[in-house]
């Protein structure tokens, strides 16, 4: 095989790496959150380096700067800028003890970044399983816009994802890490913290769908008002 032939083989199989993800819910937000960090840390350090430069412009009329004060304003501009670029993007996430009473309206979202940061501790299965959850938090934060947060179901909701998930994931978290493949009444911790997971996930898509029902409902019986005022109507007139 040629040197030619090789690098068309390699461009294939990065091709097809990228086409294998882009259906993959857990790549694509990763990659969203990335892009808005980033987009959070540059608008920072534009922010930033405005202020300082519009700062010395003023001064500059008051005061000549001079060499010094030129070399002043460029540390300062390098400052802010290593400063802005390696703070975080978003503060830590909520205590799981506060999910129990944050606002149902925020609580998927204030989920997903709980969980988030506990992802990289969890083995892979289960993390991929979070990452699903993710979504489905996102699927669900919609639904809580127009939920009271006295009603059973935002009762239910919360829970489910602001107390059981939260003291499931920090169990399986305080198993130490030598027995979490060890077997122990037919299954390993690492294999409860997955079927855990998936049932947890499972819920989150049925509590979704619930919620929906409503708005389902409302926009079948408008579909079938559409059709019996204006097809049949058509019908009629032909």
């Amino acid at each position: 095989m040629s040197d030619v032939d090789d690098a068309i083989a390699a461009a294939r199989a990065s091709w097809g790496r990228i086409a294998d993800t882009r259906g993959d819910p857990g790549v694509s937000r990763a990659r969203r959150r990335t892009t808005q960090a980033i987009g959070k840390r540059l608008t920072r350090i534009a922010v930033a380096d405005a202020a300082i430069l519009v700062g010395a412009v003023v001064v500059g009329m008051i005061v000549p700067l001079g060499i010094m004060g030129a070399l002043l304003v460029m540390g300062l501009l390098v400052a802010a800028t290593i400063l802005f670029a390696v703070w975080p993007s978003e503060g830590r996430p909520p205590p799981p003890e506060k999910l129990r009473t944050v606002d149902i309206k925020a609580l998927p979202a204030q989920t997903e970044r709980w969980l988030g940061a506990q992802r990289p501790a969890l083995p892979a299965p289960a993390r991929t399983l979070v990452d699903q959850i993710g979504v489905r938090l996102e699927t669900l934060s919609p639904q809580l816009g127009r939920l009271d947060d006295g009603t059973e179901d935002a009762h239910e909701v919360r829970r489910l994802i602001g107390e059981q998930l939260p003291a499931f994931v920090n169990d399986y978290a305080r198993v130490p890490d030598t027995l979490r493949r060890v077997e122990r009444n037919g299954k390993t911790p690492d294999a409860e913290l997955v079927d855990g997971l998936k049932l947890i996930e499972r819920e989150i898509a049925e509590m979704t769908a619930r919620l929906a029902q409503g708005d389902l409902d409302s926009l079948s019986t408008r579909g079938r008002f559409l059709e019996m005022k204006y097809r049949d109507g058509e019908e009629a007139s032909s």
